[in-house]
C-alpha cells in the first residue's frame, strides 16, 4: 500500500500526464497561426528561463550530456510541433506515446539483445493499431502521422540517453541544459527553415504561456520530484496515462471524434503501452532483488 507521501506523488505524475495530453490541444490551435519550429523556440526559450531562476548548470560535464540529450528533445518536439499541423491532435497524441514502445528496442539495439517476448508482441500490437488509427492506405502514412512516428522515435532516443547520463547530474540543471540546448537548436532552424524570426502576436501568448510553464517548467518538475519519492518504474507507468488525456482532451475542446476503426487502434496503441511499462516495472523490481538497494 502506497503512503500518503506516495500518494501525493502519484497524483503528482497524473496532473504531469494531464498536461502533457492537454497540451496537444493548445500546440494543434497555435500552429494554425504559428510556424511550429518558432513555436518550440519561443515555448522553451519561456520555460528554459524560469528554470535558470531555480538552478544555474555549471561545468563542462553537464552542458556536454546535456547537449546530447537536448539534441534529441529538439528533434522530438520539433517533429511532434510540425506534425500537428497536417494530422488531429488525438493521433498525435496516441502515436507520440509509441517512444515508450519504441525505447526497449532502441535500449536492447545498443546493449546487443533480443527484447523480451512481451515487449515484441506489444511492438506489434502498437504497429497494426497505429495502422488502424491513422487509416493506412497502401502502407502510407500522412505527413503529419509519420512525423509523429519520428517524434515517438526522438523522444525514445531521448529517453535512452537520460538512462545514461541523467544519474550523474542534478536533475533540475540537467534539465535546464535541455531545454536552453532545444532553444538554442530552435531559433536558427526557424530562421532556416520558416523564415525570419518575430516575436509572437498576441494570439499565440496564451499558448506560450500555457506550454512554457505548465508544461516545459512545470510538469517535467512535478515528474521530477514525484520519481525522487516512487521511482522512474512506477512513473513510467502513471505517465502512459498522457495519451488518454491528450485524446479526451481533443474530444472535449476541438470535438475530434475516432472512427470504429481508429478505436480499435487507439485501444491497441493504449494496451501495447501498458504492457511495455509493466513489463520494465517487473523486470526493474526483480532486478532490484537481486541487489542491495543504493537509491
Amino acid at each position: 500500500m502506497l503512503t500518503s507521501h506516495e500518494n501525493r506523488a502519484v497524483a503528482a505524475l497524473l496532473g504531469a500526464a494531464f498536461l502533457f495530453g492537454a497540451t496537444f490541444v493548445v500546440v494543434k490551435s497555435a500552429v494554425e497561426t504559428m510556424e511550429p519550429i518558432a513555436f518550440v523556440a519561443w515555448r522553451f526559450l519561456l520555460g528554459g528561463l524560469v528554470l535558470l531562476t531555480l538552478a544555474v548548470p555549471k561545468g563542462k560535464r553537464i552542458w556536454g550530456h546535456g547537449l546530447l540529450a537536448g539534441l534529441a528533445l529538439f528533434a522530438g518536439y520539433a517533429l511532434q510541433t510540425a506534425g500537428l499541423q497536417f494530422t488531429s491532435a488525438s493521433n498525435s497524441a496516441l502515436i507520440t506515446g509509441l517512444y515508450i514502445v519504441l525505447t526497449p528496442f532502441l535500449a536492447a539495439a545498443l546493449g546487443k539483445r533480443l527484447p523480451t517476448p512481451w515487449v515484441m508482441a506489444a511492438a506489434l500490437g502498437a504497429f497494426v493499431g497505429v495502422a488502424l488509427l491513422t487509416g493506412i492506405d497502401d502502407l502510407s502514412l500522412n505527413t503529419g502521422d509519420l512525423l509523429t512516428v519520428g517524434c515517438a522515435l526522438a523522444f525514445a532516443v531521448h529517453i535512452v540517453i537520460l538512462s545514461r547520463y541523467a544519474r550523474l547530474h542534478p536533475v533540475i540543471p540537467f534539465t535546464t541544459v535541455q531545454i536552453l540546448v532545444t532553444t538554442a537548436l530552435a531559433f536558427p532552424a526557424s530562421a532556416l527553415l520558416e523564415g525570419p524570426i518575430s516575436l509572437p502576436d498576441s494570439s499565440t501568448w496564451p499558448a506560450l504561456a500555457i506550454t512554457a510553464l505548465g508544461v516545459t517548467a512545470g510538469a517535467f518538475l512535478l515528474q521530477i520530484w514525484a520519481q525522487t519519492i516512487v521511482g522512474a518504474s512506477t512513473a513510467a507507468v502513471v505517465l502512459a496515462a498522457e495519451p488518454a488525456f491528450g485524446v479526451a482532451t481533443a474530444w472535449v475542446v476541438l470535438g475530434e471524434r475516432l472512427t470504429t476503426p481508429g478505436w480499435l487502434g487507439a485501444g491497441l496503441i493504449v494496451v501495447a503501452i501498458y504492457v511495455v511499462v509493466t513489463q520494465q516495472r517487473d523486470d526493474s523490481s526483480r532486478a532490484a532483488e537481486a541487489v542491495t538497494p543504493a537509491h
